[in-house]
């Protein structure tokens, strides 16, 4: 895999495990970068993402990350994975699916995410 390639899902990780730790500072976002969720849009700028994930309420309800897999395709990087839900005990996770557009700088510029329902794992 090609150093830019390895960078891009750096990238996408260090934002995935994000929603877990609600620490956005190594997320590398763009300035101008955009979010949509379902095909609302959910983030309107590095900064308003950047603060979402960090104080956001529909992401404290996230206490995990499992199946996390990863593919390159040009300026994108589409990424699977579920995410566990509050509360615990219930055992619930949900399937995402996101792609992230990456700039030559490593810079994520614009993030699309799908999700299912919780289901019990």
């Amino acid at each position: 895999m090609a150093p830019a390639e390895q960078a891009a899902i750096a990238a996408a990780r260090a934002y995935v495990d994000a929603l877990v730790t609600h620490d956005p500072a190594p997320v590398p976002l763009h300035p101008d970068c955009i979010r949509h969720e379902l095909g609302v849009k959910t983030g309107r700028s590095g900064a308003h993402i950047a603060a979402s994930l960090a104080r956001g309420p529909q992401f404290r309800l996230i206490h995990a990350v499992s199946d996390f897999t990863a593919r390159v395709d040009g300026d994108r990087v589409h990424t699977r994975y579920l995410v566990h839900v509050r509360p615990t005990l219930l055992r619930l996770a949900a399937p995402v699916s996101e792609t992230f557009q990456v700039d030559d700088a490593g810079a994520i510029t614009a993030i699309t995410a799908r999700f299912g329902p919780p289901r019990r794992v």
